[in-house]
């Protein structure tokens, strides 16, 4: 095949995506909506923190651990209903839609890579058309292991977006790179910064989620298991996102002949990486957990979104993608 048509067939791969992950996401909400309710002991245990003294401490109401056990004064915890046969089928469909959808993305990313000859994110387009296969590479790797079903619906939504997104306003015509870019080094830094986000992406979405989970919102899981796939997701991903920063400073040298030129994207990845160390100093020396730590990372994970898009769009320099 020419390079036009495999850039041709890479456009129709990451339009399939779309579809596929559209349609995913609805069999994970139908599995969500009408499905197992979830209350448990965490969710109890939740609903009696607030029947408890409020703990002083750098975490305030956070700061103190969920009660293993029964409270005085706490809420009943309903029998979990017989989930529906229909929204499980729905749920194991949406899973097999979304691996398709996954293999269609990663057929996207490598036939234009063979339509353009090199590491196939060079601009702002096919960067984006990465970071959504981490992103959705990220839940499918944490479902093999855990049961993360009830994160498919609000992963899927994102990356089912951001490739809309891609596609309607940061498209590139396969092409060429300008020379900075054309090197190995794309390979290791820009690689590490698509897994990392990919996985920053996952503790992002699991941490909207514990904000707007609310007592009565019993289809989702427990404040405690939202939290623990974020914060595990962050330990992986940190030391990656850590290793880009480094990567690139070794890049710049090579192309720029300096480690560090207070360039506006080269600064909001290190506050990226402050803000995501903040987080892990925060959870492990002070002991914070629940809404103040999720708030941290949330910070963060708005640092990192900022530094991904809105640097490249709305600041210009040496890091700017092509056409964008």
């Amino acid at each position: 095949m020419s390079a036009e048509q495999l850039a041709e067939l890479s456009d129709l791969f990451v339009v399939a995506a779309v579809l596929l992950y559209f349609f995913a996401m609805i069999g994970f909400a139908i599995e969500l909506a009408f499905g197992r309710s979830r209350p448990d002991k965490a969710a109890a245990a939740e609903r009696s923190e607030l029947k408890q003294p409020v703990a002083v401490g750098a975490a305030g109401a956070d700061a103190a651990p969920p009660a293993d056990g029964p409270v005085d004064g706490a809420v009943a915890t309903p029998e979990a209903k017989e989930p529906s046969s229909g929204a499980l089928r729905a749920g194991k469909a949406a899973l097999v839609l979304a691996w398709v959808g996954w293999a269609a993305n990663l057929a996207a990313i490598v036939t234009r890579g063979m339509a353009v000859d090199r590491w196939p994110w060079g601009n702002m387009y096919e960067f984006v058309v990465a970071i959504c296969f981490a992103a959705v590479t990220a839940f499918l790797g944490t479902q093999i292991r855990y049961n993360v079903r009830f994160l498919g619906a609000f992963v899927m939504v994102t990356a089912a977006l951001g490739l809309g997104l891609a596609v309607k306003f940061f498209y590139t015509a396969a092409g060429p790179v300008v020379p900075a870019l054309d090197s190995y080094w794309i390979a290791i830094h820009v690689s590490a910064a698509i897994i990392s986000s990919g996985l920053f992406t996952l503790a992002g979405v699991a941490g909207v989620l514990y904000l707007v989970r609310g007592d009565g919102m019993s289809r989702l899981p427990s404040r405690a298991d939202l939290e623990r796939v974020a914060h595990r997701a962050i330990v992986f991903s940190f030391p990656l996102w850590t290793f880009a920063v480094i990567a690139g400073a070794l890049w710049a040298d090579r192309a720029w002949g300096r480690y560090w030129g207070w360039d506006p994207k080269e600064i909001w990845s290190f506050i990226t990486w402050v803000a995501y160390a903040a987080y892990l100093h925060a959870k492990v020396t002070a002991g914070w957990r629940g809404r103040a730590a999720t708030i941290v990372q949330l910070v963060a994970f708005a640092c990192l979104m900022f530094n991904l898009i809105g640097v490249n769009v709305f600041i210009s320099g040496l890091h700017s993608y092509a056409d964008v």
